[in-house]
């Protein structure tokens, strides 16, 4: 067990917390495989319904990967290979997880750390936070996957100025051009995410798992060109789930759903 990921779940909402503020929470090589793990374990978790990651304090979101890391796993191309394969294994596998995944962001968000951010669904900010991926400061490049997320939210001009200039830009700056949803104050930013979190716990599960899915498809093949047949007809299997007809039944007797994600 990685103490410096830590892992708290009350009433349906488990949140993940990088626990180095000493740090800035950077993240080390055991941290990424520590994440894949837990972000695996949530996905299982049945009882999970909403997930947040956070930084330890309100100094740090995570200021990304821990550079006392960079002698044994990134000194030459090989050792970064296999150090890339536990950092990309942790991003996908939060971008993986099935239930909706929200980003609550204090203090610096830097390199890896606004990298990990982008594979959530939603990203919340305090006044505080700083925003950047200044590799080009390194000398070293960003990944396939965190390219693609990076375009996808701020498009191709934004992801230029942040990569190109290696400058750090601020919560409103970084709202302006999609990076993030939206900016609170540092004391009221955890109230904001947890709310949000609880609001969204009642909500259908398959309807939250399958958006995702059909998020994902939609972002990979925008065309929707040569869709097999279970992917053409994902969007109406919940016609047939025991949601559903638990939904609509609520409904009309004007009263709150239980869904059982069925």
């Amino acid at each position: 067990m990685n103490e410096e990921i830590e892992l708290k779940k009350v009433d349906g909402v488990a949140t993940i917390t990088i626990n180095r503020p000493e740090k800035r929470n950077a993240i080390n090589y055991d941290g990424w495989l520590e994440l894949q793990r837990i972000s695996n374990m949530v996905d299982q978790d049945k009882d999970v319904k909403v997930v947040i990651i956070q930084g330890s304090g309100q100094d740090a979101f995570s200021s990304g990967a821990d550079i006392a890391d960079f002698d044994n796993y990134r000194s030459n191309s090989a050792k970064a290979i296999i150090y890339a394969e536990a950092f990309e294994g942790a991003m996908n596998a939060i971008e993986a997880i099935s239930k909706p995944t929200i980003s609550s962001i204090k203090g610096y968000c830097i390199g890896g750390g606004c990298e990990m951010s982008m594979a959530t669904d939603m990203r919340f900010a305090a006044e505080n936070s700083t925003f950047g991926i200044p590799v080009a400061h390194l000398g070293i490049l960003i990944g396939y996957s965190e390219m693609t997320r990076l375009l996808r939210l701020v498009g191709a001009g934004n992801a230029s100025y942040i990569l190109l200039s290696g400058k750090t830009i601020n919560p409103d700056e970084a709202l302006r051009i999609g990076l993030i949803n939206g900016v609170y104050p540092v004391d009221q930013l955890d109230e904001f995410v947890m709310n949000l979190a609880i609001s969204m716990v009642p909500l259908a599960p398959l309807s939250q798992s399958k958006h995702k899915k059909i998020m994902q498809k939609v972002l990979s093949n925008p065309g929707l060109e040569k869709l097999t047949e279970e992917e053409s007809l994902l969007p109406f299997t919940n016609f047939d789930s025991v949601d559903f007809l638990e939904g609509r039944k609520a409904f009309l007797e004007k009263r709150k759903p239980k869904f059982k994600g069925l």
